[in-house]
């Protein structure tokens, strides 16, 4: 595979949960502080860090304790390993869809 890389099945399998995912939407609009990202949802505290700490196991965040807050950060480079897989499928099939297009306008010419 053209972009195949180790990490992602364990990328896709961070982003595969409905609470990370939103986490990672929420860190699209900047770094938050756990207690901002966990009001939203309805579990208890350990819960939710054990969300926090699948996505940074998996790379797709980071996070820094300043004090007695921890505050977490999108790592752009993850998504964009995710972002080059997707291009890179997308490209394969438009292409395969142009020689289907190719083909049936050959088909239809040689049917006038």
């Amino acid at each position: 595979m053209g972009t195949y890389s180790h990490s992602l099945p364990t990328l896709f399998g961070a982003l595969s949960d409905p609470t990370r995912l939103a986490v990672v939407e929420r860190l699209a609009s900047g770094a938050a502080s756990v207690s901002e990202l966990s009001k939203p949802f309805e579990m208890a505290r350990p819960s939710f860090l054990k969300h926090l700490r699948v996505l940074e196991d998996a790379g797709v965040v980071t996070s820094v304790k300043r004090g007695r807050v921890r505050t977490v950060s999108l790592r752009q480079e993850a998504l964009g390993l995710i972002e080059e897989w997707v291009d890179w499928h997308r490209r394969r099939a438009e292409a395969r869809l142009d020689r289907l297009g190719v083909f049936l306008q050959s088909e239809r010419e040689d049917d006038e």
